[in-house]
């Protein structure tokens, strides 16, 4: 699924393993959303998130599916990561 294709409330796992919640129906590199620490030992948050932390989105059957990137946002990702973000 294409990261712009993320509806509000839609679940998912980040690349660190961490589930979250999607809280808007924006497009682009940054989205807000609820991440959920205790399910790790650390606190509940909402935020932004840089959507190149997001790794899977669970779909309503069940099933998990990885999060894609459109061609302008991985060369966007590529440019945030050599700045070191």
């Amino acid at each position: 699924m294409l990261a712009n294709d993320m509806n509000k409330g839609q679940l998912g796992t980040t690349t660190d393993g961490i589930k979250f919640r999607i809280e808007d129906n924006k497009k682009g590199m940054i989205r807000f959303a609820t991440v959920y620490g205790s399910t790790v030992g650390l606190f509940d948050e909402m935020g932004s998130i840089y959507i190149h932390e997001l790794a899977t989105v669970d779909l309503p059957d069940g099933r998990r599916e990885p999060v894609e990137f459109s061609t302008k946002q991985q060369i966007q990702i590529g440019y945030m990561k050599a700045a070191g973000f």
